[in-house]
């Protein structure tokens, strides 16, 4: 590295050379169905799947009340500027017990069954490679869908070119893609803790609940649905804003009406993935 150059130069570097790596990794593969949730990285992966293979390229998106509605009707907005053949698929996760039960391996079974009818429709259509929008990043988090992916024979092309979720941001506000700077998603499931039955009116709650937090300032918000109380995480510099008794109240009172008894902050903060603390203790009996 040059005297002269700082870290985020050469980050930037970093990621323009793994950027033209993806490239020539997608278009060896010549034909791909991507799983595009409308989140950061398969956003960023649909558009190069796109530059890169053109027609040969195609969108599938669940369509569940694992997420969000307007996470769903972001995807379908940008599928169709992009101009990419796209697919909703039903996913029915609450069809399944497996799922319902809300065990350690919940992931697992929902990216199962979504891979399966991804699989099913990109077969009909004459494409065999899957690619999904995991990063390099995301090895360092409890992942059972990895073991779904990998069971399935759906690729991770950003692994493979070695991208972080920093890099992946960078490149995405260089190609002008609206999902540079959007929080992290992930399914509304992982707000339940383990081993307590998923139900719709769950998700639900925890959906209308994020939805009026966020409407009220916050940059993202993670409710975790504990029965009769709601515990909040913030990032740790938007917790200020609680002190500001009207917006307080305001988001007690809501949530008090979506059907919590008890509304509490995690003085920790949002902490991405903080169920799977509790992975452990499943394991260990307790």
């Amino acid at each position: 590295m040059k005297k002269n150059e700082n870290i985020s130069d050469r980050t930037g570097y970093d990621a323009e050379k793994k950027n033209k790596h993806l490239m020539h990794l997608l278009e060896k593969v010549e034909k791909i169905a991507i799983a595009f949730s409308g989140g950061v990285d398969s956003t960023f992966l649909l558009q190069s799947a796109y530059d890169a293979l053109g027609n040969n390229a195609i969108a599938l998106t669940a369509r569940s009340p694992l997420h969000p509605a307007t996470e769903t009707e972001f995807a379908m907005a940008f599928a169709k500027q992009l101009g990419i053949r796209h697919y909703i698929i039903d996913t029915n996760e609450m069809a399944i017990s497996a799922f319902v039960q809300n065990t350690g391996d919940r992931c697992y079974v929902c990216k199962k069954n979504l891979f399966w009818k991804i699989k099913e429709i990109s077969l009909a259509v004459g494409i065999e490679t899957i690619g999904h929008g995991a990063n390099l990043d995301d090895l360092d988090d409890f992942r059972p869908g990895f073991r779904a992916a990998s069971e399935m024979g759906v690729v991770a092309p950003l692994i493979d070119a070695c991208m972080t979720k920093q890099e992946i941001r960078i490149l995405s506000k260089q190609a002008g893609l609206p999902t540079w700077n959007r929080p992290a998603m992930s399914c509304l499931a992982t707000r339940i803790p383990y081993a307590v039955p998923i139900t719709l009116k769950q998700l639900k709650m925890v959906e209308q609940a994020e939805a009026f937090i966020v409407s009220s300032g916050f940059k993202t918000c993670r409710v975790r649905h504990h029965g009769e109380m709601a515990r909040i995480e913030v990032p740790l510099e938007d917790m200020r804003k609680f002190h500001n008794s009207k917006c307080r109240k305001a988001i007690v009172k809501q949530l008090e009406t979506i059907g919590f008894k008890y509304v509490a902050m995690d003085l920790e903060g949002y902490v991405q993935g903080s169920m799977n603390k509790e992975i452990e203790k499943i394991r260990q009996g307790q």
